[in-house]
């Protein structure tokens, strides 16, 4: 046999196909820019309805994850928002924070802050949970927070001054892409807003990747029990209201795992129900088709702890 036409040539070792080495095809770039296009539909969506929600608060008028209200109430009356700092807590910080949260738990509780640490909380907000993480680390330690929204940030640094607060920077920037360098924070926390992005293997990979070695993971956040009805997925006013884009626990777990955390625990710290559901839609004002989609949520969501650990 020759040997000459036993082994296949260069050419035939090449391209299976005549298109394999030319890169992604027209329709796969245009899957991916419709793909990117919903993506940052749902981010400026986000941002638009909490930047609304947080004048209106500070405006005078009651708020909700949905947004805003007309109604010149203070008294929360969303069951994910209400109750989740307790009096003294309260009082260590200006009206104005604790009007501006829009969070689902109290995460500076979870994560057992030690002086001299540096914090960092994705998605600050109006600065709550830094202003109170600032005073755990005192002098020594340094925390940050990190918002998209314009709204939030003037809040959150008007609140700073108002504290006198010195060890306290507030960035503008998105969860996705951390404005920070590597191994640079000893701890993360983050209240009922990891939810909200739509890609949440880039925000833990950037939590993992900001995170000291040793470095913890202590966020509340809303979690799936469940599948959601494809009506509560695709509606806007349930993923600002922190719900459409919840992950199972499951998939919390193993996207964590996945990014490198160890140690991983997710702790239920309210399961709501139909009646809460209710109440949350009525709330935000939400219209009939919403409301029929938040009641048949009925045990499917809940708030939790999530903590990790960077090896």
């Amino acid at each position: 046999m020759n040997n000459a036409t036993d082994k296949p040539s260069a050419a035939t070792k090449s391209c299976c196909a005549p298109t394999c080495c030319d890169g992604p095809s027209a329709a796969s770039k245009a899957a991916d820019a419709a793909t990117q296009a919903a993506k940052d539909a749902v981010r400026e969506t986000v941002k638009q309805q909490y930047g609304a929600a947080v004048k209106a608060v500070v405006g005078g008028k009651k708020g909700s994850c949905c947004g805003a209200s007309t109604s010149n109430d203070l008294a929360w009356t969303d069951p994910i928002t209400r109750d989740l700092y307790d009096a003294e807590q309260a009082g260590a910080i200006p009206a104005e924070a604790l009007l501006a949260s829009f969070g689902c738990g109290n995460p500076t509780a979870l994560a057992e802050l030690r002086a001299g640490e540096t914090v960092l909380d994705l998605g600050s907000g109006g600065g709550i949970d830094v202003l109170l993480s600032a005073r755990r680390v005192g002098p020594t330690g340094k925390a940050y927070g990190l918002d998209m929204t314009d709204e939030m940030l003037e809040v959150a640094l008007q609140n700073k001054a108002k504290a006198g607060a010195t060890n306290v920077e507030f960035l503008k920037g998105h969860i996705e892409a951390v404005p920070l360098p590597a191994s640079t924070v000893d701890v993360i926390i983050s209240n009922c807003v990891i939810n909200l992005s739509t890609d949440k293997d880039k925000v833990l990979a950037e939590a993992f990747r900001v995170l000291k070695p040793g470095g913890r993971f202590a966020v509340s956040d809303i979690v799936i029990r469940r599948e959601l009805p494809e009506a509560a997925k695709k509606s806007m006013e349930l993923w600002t209201g922190c719900i459409a884009g919840a992950m199972l626990e499951s998939e919390y777990v193993a996207k964590l795992r996945a990014a490198g955390f160890t140690d991983i625990e997710v702790e239920p710290t309210r399961i709501y129900t139909k009646d809460d559901a209710t109440d949350m839609a009525t709330s935000a004002c939400c219209g009939g088709e919403t409301l029929t989609a938040l009641e048949s949520l009925d045990g499917a969501v809940m708030s939790a702890f999530i903590r990790a650990k960077k090896p």
